[in-house]
């Protein structure tokens, strides 16, 4: 199974690393990762394997809103599923 992960915010060093730990921490293997910035705004997507993570979907969500909120970013975990879903045609 996969999940989508997206990280908006005003760029500051070190969120890719703050996002990339606590997927660490949970036994989450980030598969893809795509980033930007946009004058002074980081985006990300990331695309992560959770098959064999540690925590919950829930958790990890959890995990990765106190991520945000320690580096002033917002980011949203969404299951691959959902994520299709939403984009068909």
């Amino acid at each position: 199974m996969k999940a989508v992960i997206t990280v908006i915010g005003k760029d500051t060093v070190g969120i890719l690393a703050k996002v990339s730990d606590a997927c660490a921490q949970a036994s989450v293997n980030i598969v893809e990762v795509t980033q930007s910035v946009l004058q002074d705004m980081f985006a990300m997507i990331m695309l992560v394997e959770i098959d064999k993570s540690t925590v919950g979907l829930d958790e990890l969500r959890d995990n990765l809103d106190k991520v945000g909120e320690a580096t002033n970013t917002k980011i949203h975990v969404m299951h691959e599923d959902i994520f299709n879903s939403m984009h068909k045609i």
